[in-house]
């Protein structure tokens, strides 16, 4: 069975928690997931089945989408919820949503920001929750991110005696961290802040609608037709990519990873990558050659007999 299943990861599971699931309920050795979610966040979780684990960290790259929620007036270690108290200093000043519309408006583009310590995020070789856990604090690498767009929910806007919380929309490209921006919308607030929840509402094409959850998954496990129903094709995983649409003669040479001289009609910048399409089936994804000038060769082989 090979696809991309749009699975809703449930809040309290790690993304590798739902990979062993799927693996043991499906009863296949290939399965991946397409970048993590934390434990406390629910939402889309596609995972890759069979061929389609081939383009896994093209869905990462990706765009995204999210519903957070930030609280204002208060900071933690994690930037999120389940951490523990930073610091704390009372919203005194009326708000209202106009203002913070504009503060939202701000972060719109490609903008900078520094991964917080318990993520991911590797630094000489040792993961960065890694070190928060044993109380060491390293250097963080900056990144820029690209912000597509940022909404705030105007009816989930509350502003208590020295705190505020309000709900946004956000869409974003690979690398963001919504605790991260949380924070720094607090900082353009001029208070502490975290992230209080976190939904991820989209990844790639798939969206809320498209998913099974893992008890549904349960219940169908053992009809693959059912569970088809829910697979998306292998091609949807690189639908960001530019597409060439190859005659049968070029497509047993790409099949083979030919390296092959540049198509005049290739569709896209000389530093981007192409998927080489026959009959609406995905073969493989091509690049320039980095030191034969002329030529391009596979970045990945999609097709397998």
């Amino acid at each position: 069975m090979d696809g991309i299943l749009p699975l809703w990861k449930e809040a309290g599971m790690t993304s590798h928690d739902c990979v062993f699931k799927v693996r043991k309920l499906l009863k296949m050795k290939k399965v991946g997931h397409t970048g993590t979610l934390d434990p406390d966040v629910d939402g889309v979780l596609p995972i890759c089945l069979g061929r389609a684990t081939k383009v896994a960290e093209y869905i990462t790259d990706a765009g995204k989408s999210y519903r957070g929620e930030v609280t204002i007036g208060w900071s933690t270690t994690t930037e999120d919820a389940s951490g523990e108290l930073v610091d704390k200093k009372p919203v005194d000043k009326e708000w209202v949503v106009e203002e913070i519309t504009t503060v939202l408006n701000s972060f719109v583009g490609r903008i900078q920001q520094t991964p917080p310590m318990f993520s991911a995020v590797k630094v000489n070789g040792k993961r960065l929750y890694e070190y928060a856990r044993q109380g060491i604090s390293v250097e963080r690498p900056s990144r820029i991110v690209t912000i597509y767009s940022i909404k705030i929910i105007r009816d989930s806007f509350k502003q208590n005696e020295d705190s505020i919380t309000f709900s946004f929309d956000v869409s974003c490209g690979k690398g963001t961290y919504i605790r991260t921006l949380a924070v720094m919308i607090g900082e353009a607030m001029g208070y502490p802040a975290h992230m209080s929840k976190l939904t991820r509402t989209s990844s790639a094409a798939m969206t809320q609608e498209h998913c099974i959850t893992l008890s549904q998954l349960e219940k169908i496990a053992d009809q693959i037709e059912e569970v088809k129903q829910y697979l998306f094709p292998l091609e949807a995983g690189v639908s960001q990519l530019k597409k060439l649409d190859i005659s049968d003669k070029v497509a047993e040479k790409v099949k083979n990873g030919a390296v092959l001289p540049l198509p005049k009609e290739w569709p896209a910048a000389l530093d981007e990558q192409v998927v080489f399409m026959e009959n609406g089936h995905a073969l493989a994804i091509y690049h320039c050659h980095p030191s034969k000038e002329g030529l391009i060769k596979p970045t990945k082989v999609l097709w397998i007999e």
